[in-house]
């Protein structure tokens, strides 16, 4: 999931949603489907004075390949870069650019093609230095220098942004994970006509300007996000390798050598695939008239043709293990433990029983935090339980993952083994009907909360339409209170077993100091912590004044919205985000 279009505050959503099962209220949601095959969901709330909009394209990395990872992040950066209509003051000569820029990167990497054959000789070291260019190489790249130069005179920067706001629109935002990529926004009542045609351009006539270069900043934004921080690194190579063999081996960024050599070809032919009317499927929630909303997709996303090809499905399924795998490394971080387990997908049976028995885990109340953080000798500061969580892998495999941060002068071993007996306890002893009950209740009274507005029902409606089926937030309270402490019990016992397991032990290394965020981080909900501290690792790294800044104000906008749950995970981002907003702009006057 990308910073920068996407805000903060929109993480802290996307990362909840999936905390549990659905919500014990129904969704009155109306399904269409126009004649390009393009889905229209629609949920009616007439005493709303707004429209949350948007639309999922059901792809993310797990739809990707070696040699083009990360396209579905750039994807979500391409987006917004406008149309034939949006986005520059001189259209024609635009696309003249575009093209002449393609003929110039066609001889680029026939150059390429020549340094890197170097480089497996032993002639050239490093390919990233500018001496390893060939003449040739040079050459072009000035005349291709040149050509941006020209198209950032006719670039009418954030248009997108600018017309949405000007009418009263606000959160334009998106997020790419590994089984979506969603765009949304909250438009006022009677704009609803503008979204359908700002979003229906943007489907028909993209134009992918600055392709090369919002490529770079992609291939940036990877290395702040994984190279710059304490653990990104590891965090990468223990997800590869808990997920081999399924679609989920390699990072929504994607890997840094795919994201720098993506070619526009590569990008045209993903988006013809993958953006297609009958691989989307758009969301309207809030108050509007139901005949006027069908006449206007037909008129304005009917416009758009059907792909020539269904998306090719996907068939990976993960190999069987017969080990307990474990990962050791040391970081300038507190020291961690993660355990991890295959289990399974989304829609699975055993599904809603493996988020109660992460429910009975998680939580100031849940068990880890009673046996791992709140005794006189105690190992862990914090502990939490998540079952195909954070808007991660649930599609077509899926996990349940504890994870726990060492008191000082504990081990990380000694995190995990604590964690283990409890699991090992649960295997054992089946779980009271009192406790069962009070945890199925908190999950049912936080998915309700999370149902208080426009927005959050948008996105918990794309992301269950994303992994199969909308109407799972409606099914999902019977499946939820069906649960019996003997399938939490038998789950436990059939999916987290040692040879079905992946251990990553994280120790502080020597000479680091603790994180000054711990204090902050405390108090955030478990299972919200892990995204906060990537959310602020990443802000730390930040260096666009201008971007943080308008980041900033489209939290405040949507800080309204936020459940209660989330409120303090959300305030934390807001106040880190303004600190490192005062540290940049100070630096600057400097």
């Amino acid at each position: 999931m990308t910073i920068r279009k996407r805000t903060l505050v929109a993480a802290a959503a996307a990362a909840l949603l999936l905390g549990g099962p659905a919500a014990a209220q129904e969704v009155k949601g109306e399904e269409h489907v126009l004649p390009n095959g393009m889905k229209l969901l629609l949920v009616h709330r007439p005493d709303e004075p707004s429209v949350a909009a948007g639309w999922v394209a059901k792809v993310g990395s797990a739809n990707e390949r070696v040699g083009i990872t990360g396209i579905s992040h750039l994807f979500e950066h391409m987006m917004f870069k406008g149309t034939t209509t949006l986005g520059s003051k001189g259209p024609r000569r635009d696309l003249e650019i575009i093209a002449e820029q393609e003929q110039l990167r066609d001889g680029m990497r026939a150059e390429e093609s020549k340094m890197r054959a170097a480089w497996r000789r032993g002639e050239v070291d490093d390919l990233t230095k500018p001496e390893s260019r060939t003449a040739r190489y040079k050459e072009l790249e000035a005349k291709f220098d040149a050509l941006v130069k020209e198209q950032r005179d006719l670039l009418v920067k954030n248009e997108f942004d600018r017309v949405y706001t000007k009418n009263g629109a606000s959160g334009m935002n998106a997020f790419t994970s590994y089984d979506m990529t969603a765009y949304f926004i909250t438009v006022p009542k009677n704009k609803l006509e503008l979204w359908f045609w700002m979003e229906s351009d943007r489907l028909r006539d993209p134009v992918f300007r600055e392709f090369y270069a919002e490529r770079d900043v992609v291939y940036e934004e990877r290395r702040l996000r994984v190279e710059s921080t304490p653990t990104g690194t590891l965090d990468e190579a223990f997800d590869s390798i808990f997920w081999h063999s399924t679609p989920y081996t390699w990072p929504v960024i994607g890997y840094a050598s795919d994201v720098a050599n993506i070619t526009k070809a590569q990008a045209d032919d993903y988006f013809a695939t993958y953006y297609a009317p009958n691989n989307l499927t758009a969301v309207l929630v809030g108050s509007f008239d139901r005949a006027e909303a069908l006449r206007l997709a037909n008129e304005y996303f009917g416009r758009i043709p059907r792909g020539k090809v269904a998306p090719p499905e996907v068939i990976t399924l993960p190999t069987k293990w017969q080990y307990d795998l474990r990962f050791e490394g040391e970081a300038d971080t507190n020291p961690t433990a993660e355990i991890r387990w295959h289990t399974v997908p989304f829609q699975h049976k055993d599904s809603y029983a493996l988020s109660v028995l992460a429910e009975l885990l998680n939580g100031r109340t849940g068990r880890l935090y009673k046996s791992m953080v709140l005794p006189a000798d105690a190992v862990a500061t914090q502990a939490s339980a998540t079952h195909n969580g954070f808007v991660g892998p649930a599609k077509y495999a899926g996990s349940f993952t504890i994870g726990a941060e060492a008191k000082e002068g504990k081990t990380p071993a000694e995190v995990a083994a604590k964690a283990l007996a409890e699991i090992e306890r649960i295997k054992k002893e089946p779980v009271p009907a009192d406790e069962l009950q009070k945890v199925k209740n908190n999950v049912a009274a936080n998915s309700f909360r999370r149902l208080s507005s426009n927005f959050f029902i948008l996105l918990q409606l794309m992301v269950n339409e994303a992994y199969g089926d909308w109407q799972e937030m409606n099914a999902g309270p019977k499946k939820l209170e069906a649960v019996t402490a003997a399938d939490v019990q038998r789950v436990a016992q059939t999916y987290l077993v040692e040879e079905n397991q992946a251990t990553a032990l994280v120790s502080r290394k020597a000479g680091s100091a603790p994180s000054a965020d711990d204090a902050a981080l405390a108090e955030v909900p478990e299972q919200m912590r892990p995204m906060i501290k990537q959310s602020l690792q990443r802000l730390s790294a930040e260096t666009d004044a201008a971007k943080l800044k308008g980041n900033i104000e489209k939290m405040e906008a949507q800080s309204s919205q936020v459940p209660p749950e989330m409120k303090k995970g959300f305030d934390l981002l807001v106040t880190k985000a303004k600190e490192r907003l005062a540290e940049l702009e100070s630096a600057g006057k400097k």
